[in-house]
């Protein structure tokens, strides 16, 4: 299906007048990305890690370049002022999230990995407590089971459901049920599944509260393309990616944090600079409070600067307009790979999670079928769209509970599986997975109706 690009944006305008009010963004594709169309690159994977701006990367050289900074755990000149800077990109961080700073307090951290461990080893689980995860999660939170564990505390799972790959309402609310009050009671799921784009309800939140449970929420795959108000929603933990809300700098995370909750946090050691007093000889220390306790070492002082430039960058651009935009190509691009059939009359695409954008995002996951409805193996579509200069991504995405639901992993595969040795490969084909896992594409800052089409127009290519 050869798209004539012009008439298909004329009817596509037809159908979504709205996107019309995100030219802006057509614009910057021009001079704050053209890189893209000077390479002729489609890249579609936001979700791995977003794209920076030409004058983000410039204001943050400038900077540099006409700055002395030092390290901030002192106060001479140069320490002072990255001190400043540090301080700043807190302040940038609060505002665009709309946090008071009474409320809420931002922890840096490497990444979202990062923020998400700082709480797993810190919170205070035990033989009364929960942790309660969703089966759609990152790896990182689902790691927060091992210390979980460590501690005595019981995990339970959420399950989500096919074909929607939803949890149901039911179920959550079953299972909030079952924590104790007064006990530490911790639930822990993606405001947006990073393997199928589905958005799982913020009015979680309250309800967790209301039952006596702490949350946190991983809100790295929602934040590039979604507006998070922390004065509406208040979870008590939100892991952060500067690099997939910005795409620079890499290497920059932070945790914000309710100061209650982080109250209730008691970290397993100490590192320079979370200390207020620490001694050898007494065998003692005197942890720092808020911020300074948990930022072990030195932070990133020279990065930090670049995240108050992007938030500014991002806040002049309009995370609602962004989402305008991908809203509608989001929509277009489902139904258009949807309607692709073999010869036959079999479907060309199988995709996972909901059809619809409701209660969806930027993010689709799928496998390309074969005449026979098997799945064509992943590294074939992986290596043709890199011939075509299209950057997706294959495989799992670090989110097993989603894979193993999509791609029917039966519980019996998995657990004959356990304690094997070999590579991801002889993994795959023990547990039966069929075609190496699913394709991801995800939309972000800089997608244009253009990179779509071609998209389209790639997959088009595997009808038979």
């Amino acid at each position: 299906m050869d798209h004539d690009q012009p008439e298909a944006l004329a009817a596509f305008l037809r159908r979504y007048p709205q996107f019309e009010a995100t030219n802006r963004l057509d614009e910057l594709r021009h001079t704050e990305y053209a890189r893209l169309d000077l390479h002729g690159e489609v890249y579609l994977d936001y979700t791995g890690g977003g794209l920076y701006g030409e004058s983000q990367l410039l204001g943050h050289m400038e900077l540099l370049r006409s700055s002395v900074l030092g390290n901030p755990h002192s106060f001479n000149p140069t320490s002072r002022r990255a001190t400043a800077l540090a301080d700043r990109a807190r302040d940038a961080v609060l505002r665009f999230f709309n946090a008071s700073h009474d409320d809420y307090a931002v922890i840096f951290t490497s990444n979202a990995t990062g923020a998400i461990k700082l709480v797993a080893e810190s919170y205070p689980f035990g033989p009364d407590g929960r942790l309660l995860l969703t089966s759609d999660n990152h790896n990182s939170v689902n790691g927060m089971r091992e210390f979980a564990r460590a501690a005595g505390a019981m995990t339970t799972y959420v399950p989500s459901a096919t074909p929607s790959m939803r949890v149901e309402d039911r179920s959550i609310e079953f299972c909030l049920r079952k924590g104790r009050r007064g006990r530490p009671n911790l639930l822990a799921y993606p405001a947006q599944s990073n393997f199928s784009g589905v958005q799982h309800p913020l009015d979680w939140i309250d309800r967790a509260h209301e039952a006596g449970w702490d949350v946190l929420v991983d809100c790295a795959a929602y934040v590039p393309t979604n507006r998070l108000d922390l004065r509406r929603w208040k979870p008590d933990f939100v892991p952060i990616s500067v690099y997939k809300l910005l795409g620079y700098p890499t290497g920059v995370g932070c945790l914000i944090a309710r100061r209650d909750a982080l109250a209730k946090l008691r970290r397993p050691w100490f590192a320079g600079g979370t200390i207020v007093a620490v001694s050898v000889q007494g065998d003692w220390h005197q942890p720092a409070g808020d911020e300074a306790g948990f930022e072990d070492g030195t932070v990133n002082y020279l990065s930090l600067p670049a995240v108050e430039q992007g938030l500014d960058y991002m806040s002049k651009v309009g995370i609602d307009t962004v989402h305008t935009r991908l809203r509608c190509l989001t929509e277009w691009l489902l139904e258009q790979i949807g309607r692709l059939r073999h010869a036959n009359g079999r479907p060309v695409v199988e995709v996972y999670g909901p059809r619809s954008v409701e209660d969806r995002g930027a993010t689709i996951a799928f496998n390309v079928l074969r005449p026979n409805e098997s799945r064509l193996h992943v590294s074939i579509v992986e290596r043709l769209a890199a011939e075509s200069r299209i950057s997706l991504r294959t495989g799992c995405f670090c989110n097993p509970g989603a894979a193993e639901l999509a791609l029917g992993i039966s519980r019996d595969a998995l657990l004959g599986a356990k304690g094997m040795s070999g590579t991801a490969d002889d993994f795959a084909e023990a547990v039966g997975l069929e075609g190496g896992g699913a394709v991801r594409v995800s939309l972000g800052v800089a997608t244009t109706f253009g990179d779509v089409c071609r998209f389209v127009e790639f997959v088009a290519r595997f009808r038979r």
